[in-house]
């Protein structure tokens, strides 16, 4: 079942109600894919009051960057864009967790496939959401036969909307194939990451993950699970990681702002590890969820609070 989406958007440089954010067939973001968002996620505290935003500078800024990559030119900075965000979730006075979606695109209505003289937008709108993957039991991956688009064709460590093309291809191979989630290659014939989400695996007691230079998104939850990692003493590596090493971990898991840290129960029909989730992942998803529902003080620089109010009326 869908989410609800919330009743307020961020259109053309003010907040709307939802229905009113809306932009033509020919647009070109549409038409050619000219558009780059950011997955932001709001976590109801254990207060019951407050909603923690994780990371939202972070966010900001990398949306920015993906901006950059296609020449966007926009009145925000990383914390003008992170101010808009809260006073758009202030207004939509959540009452549980929510899930944020900021995005750049090209507006004209324009047939030429360039990033030059096309306009610039920013939009937001938000939906309530729980989990993106069902988190209480490990997943079922499969190795694609779809490649990681290379960073030379389609920047990986922009969140570009037509690129998730690659990512649709790949995700409905898996699940045609019965699994919830599938890993891709990149051109190389190295792991990337999942269709929409950064994987690490745990061998020998030492964390692994692809590099940023592999042809993956630069993950801020990815960032996070390493700095976490490191704070625990768990040894950390940034490598290249062959398929098999995939069919030989120990652990393995999942992670992204929708994804959230999602254990992987087997890859292509084989059990990792023991089939059940790893004592080096219990703690890191542990950590995670204990920052985001205000629990955890160590991280609280991460999350920014938001105060729930009554929802004011159109």
């Amino acid at each position: 079942m869908e989410s609800p989406i919330l009743r307020y958007a961020f259109f053309e440089g003010r907040i709307v109600p939802f229905p009113e954010a809306k932009i033509s067939i020919g647009t070109h973001c549409v038409q050619y894919g000219t558009g780059a968002f950011a997955g932001i996620r709001g976590y109801l505290d254990d207060d019951g009051e407050t909603i923690n935003i994780f990371r939202l500078p972070d966010h900001a800024e990398r949306l920015l960057n993906s901006g950059r990559l296609l020449r966007a030119e926009l009145p925000f900075d990383r914390d003008a864009l992170a101010a808009t965000i809260t006073s758009l979730v202030e207004k939509n006075a959540p009452t549980g967790d929510v899930y944020i979606r900021p995005f750049i695109y090209k507006p004209a209505v324009q047939l030429t496939p360039r990033l030059r003289g096309m306009g610039d937008e920013l939009a937001i709108y938000m939906l309530a959401m729980g989990d993106y993957l069902p988190l209480d039991r490990g997943q079922r991956a499969i190795v694609s036969s779809w490649c990681r688009i290379p960073d030379n064709a389609i920047p990986s460590r922009g969140k570009l909307t037509g690129a998730y093309v690659n990512s649709s291809f790949a995700k409905d191979e898996a699940e045609e194939q019965g699994a919830d989630e599938a890993i891709m290659l990149n051109t190389s014939g190295k792991v990337a990451e999942g269709s929409g989400c950064n994987l690490f695996i745990v061998r020998h007691r030492t964390l692994v993950t692809p590099p940023v230079t592999g042809d993956i998104l630069e993950g801020i939850t990815r960032r996070s699970i390493l700095q976490m990692a490191s704070d625990a003493g768990v040894p950390v590596e940034q490598r290249e990681i062959d398929r098999t090493e995939l069919y030989v971990a120990d652990e393995a898991f999942f992670c992204g702002t929708g994804v959230q840290l999602a254990w992987i129960e087997s890859v292509d029909g084989r059990a990792v590890g023991r089939s059940q989730m790893g004592p080096i992942t219990k703690h890191l998803r542990s950590v995670f969820f204990d920052t985001v529902r205000g629990r955890e003080r160590r991280y609280a620089d991460w999350v920014t609070p938001v105060r729930k109010r009554v929802a004011a009326t159109a």
